[in-house]
């Protein structure tokens, strides 16, 4: 039975401590939080031991789970890969690309496994979509989220749309050629709406939008490929086809989703990987190309806003907006 950690007993790491307490193929050994009382809350719950220090983790696990904040995960991924312990990091991998490449090669040189935790790539409807994909050609996405105080320390684009990012980048399978994007910041001092086209090599197109000031919850991915149209809720974990085809021209079908919580999906697959010491395909390379395009999507948004500043600047009734 594998031995395993949470590190970050926040808002979703208590959500991990659930899963792999829940594990019969795991066993929860430690919480981990800089907050003792809240890593005690969880650990007692659950016969574990709470821990305010990660380095206590050495020698007494075989796996970490990391929920720590984004700016933690990469020194905390790296001692803990260092010490021969596997990883399940959150998303995103890290805050820059360069920390990302010291996980990636820790991992390789260490012979370790590090898996990152795109967690909609679990997503039942994704994983019925990845088995009647043929050629995506277009997307549409929203992912709109109520406001909360959670992830204010990054940008919607590394907290709600990088989700979307890693997906588009997996059903393209082709580089990219271009992006475009736009956002602003509404509530807090980061982007919280941004809207991104991304153009790839093969002629795929895709238009993102993601939000974290809506009114409401909304989780859609719309795909359009050669001869069918396929629209899938994240949320409700369903998704229909409209294929073209049969005597009326245009074929409806609601597509079979096998039921499933993403989050224990996931943790089985970290499992599975620490098992058998096979890579797992939410491995660091990966995770790693789409960090590198979330930053991308954000440098054309830190384009975009320098010159519509400029433009407002420029315009007669500035000073009245200001």
């Amino acid at each position: 039975m594998t031995r395993v950690a949470v590190v970050g007993a926040g808002a979703f790491g208590k959500n991990h401590v659930r899963v792999v307490s829940e594990s019969a193929r795991a066993r929860l050994t430690h919480v981990v939080d800089p907050n003792l009382a809240l890593a005690r809350e969880h650990a007692d719950a659950r016969g574990a031991e709470a821990l305010t220090d990660h380095r206590g983790l050495n020698g007494q696990v075989d796996a970490a789970i990391i929920a720590a904040p984004t700016i933690f995960h990469a020194p905390i991924a790296c001692e803990l890969m260092e010490a021969g312990i596997d990883v399940l990091v959150e998303k995103p991998i890290a805050v820059t690309v360069a920390e990302a490449d010291r996980m990636v090669e820790i991992a390789e040189r260490r012979g370790r496994i590090l898996q990152v935790g795109h967690l909609e790539r679990f997503n039942p409807a994704i994983v019925a979509l990845e088995k009647i994909a043929t050629l995506p050609l277009f997307f549409e996405i929203h992912r709109m989220s109520m406001f909360t105080l959670r992830s204010l320390d990054i940008d919607v684009v590394l907290d709600l749309m990088i989700h979307d990012l890693d997906i588009v980048l997996a059903f393209a399978n082709s580089e990219l050629k271009e992006i475009r994007a736009a956002g602003i910041s509404v509530l807090s001092p980061k982007v919280d709406i941004a809207n991104v086209r991304l153009e790839f090599v093969n002629g795929c197109i895709a238009n993102l939008t993601a939000s974290r000031v809506s009114t409401e919850k909304v989780r859609k991915l719309r795909l359009f490929q050669p001869l069918q149209y396929i629209s899938l809720d994240y949320a409700n974990k369903s998704m229909a086809s409209f294929k073209v085809g049969g005597d009326e021209g245009i074929a409806f079908e609601q597509i079979a989703v096998e039921p499933g919580e993403p989050l224990k999906l996931q943790f089985d697959a970290f499992l599975d990987a620490v098992e058998t010491r096979q890579q797992p395909k939410l491995d660091g390379p990966t995770a790693r190309r789409t960090l590198e395009t979330a930053l991308a999507v954000l440098d054309k948004i830190g384009e975009h806003s320098s010159v519509v500043a400029a433009t407002v600047a420029a315009h007669p009734l500035a000073h009245g907006w200001t």
